[in-house]
């Protein structure tokens, strides 16, 4: 009996922790108060400043190496292959990674929502997203005719991705003087060694929840990435849901003193109110479109070559494992959360 429950120890393990976590998932003022602000906080910080002084992506090292030792462990064993062994192989594999997953970085899916702490809202009228979309365009095009002096002309971020990561912080300094729960230390931004593969998977970058480090995709158009660059890092500080990261990435790049990441924030959140216009009333999309300077077109017009260079089935397939992997992470919405962080800019402006 011992032997049989040593034998199978990981796997009790992984239902255990399945069990405690749904139970946790029911009080996110303790999960806000002993993990997000309490453990996550520190082991977070340790972990950026261990491998932030690192010039390459750790995080992306590690899935190769997992991924190099998965393939040799199956050549090892297929001669004595039996299906009671793969799952149970599977099966505590699975156990080591959830347990890591959500010590390092995952327990935060289940914080204190910021609908909450900050009084916010997801909903919205048609009324409310129109005038949020003209005041957009209205702060686009103004910016984009101050860096351009034309409005015809597309902006082209002069900056290197290196020189993104490290203006982002002043973004994060100003944001946090307002609201001091978006501080942000010791940065520990990449370039994804895994940029290609992001770009088929149609990622813009991720955090990496064993190492810490936020990953960039490199290959993005230079113009969106400031944005990404600054939601990776809302992960970092311990916001899971990608419509607060979104959120926090937008004001992150408008509060900054840069007017390229200004611009980069405006930008994103523009091309998302277009996108519930054109869901909600397909017909008055063009109207919009009309109202915003032809060179704001132009990089619209980039972003969208840049994904169709690279569309393959491929993606399809990780939506939908993306969808349904934040679907179990209690974002019920699954991709459409990215969305949802319209309704919070909404509710934060009025």
């Amino acid at each position: 009996m011992i032997r049989t429950l040593l034998k199978y120890s990981l796997i009790i393990f992984l239902i255990l922790q399945i069990i405690v976590i749904r139970i946790m998932a029911f009080f996110p003022e303790f999960v806000e108060k002993y993990y997000s602000n309490g453990l996550y906080h520190y082991l977070s910080a340790y972990s950026r400043k261990m491998f932030g002084v690192v010039p390459f992506s750790v995080g992306d090292v590690m899935y190769g190496v997992v991924i190099l030792w998965l393939l040799w462990l199956i050549f090892r064993i297929k001669k004595s292959f039996t299906w009671k062994r793969a799952v149970v192989g599977l099966a505590n594999g699975f156990s080591v990674f959830y347990f890591l997953f959500h010590l390092f970085w995952g327990m935060n899916y289940y914080r204190v929502p910021l609908t909450e702490k900050m009084n916010l809202t997801y909903d919205y009228t048609y009324q409310d997203l129109t005038d949020f979309t003209d005041k957009l365009i209205a702060e686009a095009n103004a910016l984009h005719f101050q860096m351009t002096g034309n409005d015809s002309l597309r902006v082209d971020n002069p900056y290197s991705n290196t020189e993104i990561f490290e203006k982002s912080l002043n973004g994060y300094h100003n944001l946090a003087e307002h609201y001091p729960d978006f501080a942000y230390s010791t940065l520990c931004v990449k370039n994804s060694l895994l940029s290609t593969p992001l770009s088929y998977m149609g990622f813009g970058g991720y955090m990496n929840p064993f190492s810490g480090e936020a990953q960039v995709n490199a290959l993005l158009p230079k113009y969106t990435f400031p944005t990404t660059t600054l939601h990776e890092m809302a992960h970092q500080i311990g916001y899971a849901s990608e419509s607060e990261a979104n959120f926090i990435g937008y004001l992150a790049s408008v509060y900054n003193e840069d007017k390229y990441f200004k611009y980069s924030g405006t930008i994103f959140a523009l091309r998302y109110c277009l996108r519930n216009i054109e869901r909600m009333t397909p017909d008055k999309l063009e109207a919009y479109l009309s109202k915003i300077n032809h060179g704001i077109r132009l990089n619209f017009e980039q972003s969208r070559e840049f994904w169709d260079s690279y569309q393959t089935p491929v993606e399809a397939v990780f939506e939908v494992f993306y969808h349904n992997f934040l679907k179990v992470n209690a974002q019920e919405e699954g991709l459409e959360t990215y969305s949802k962080f319209i309704g919070l800019l909404i509710s934060f402006q009025t």
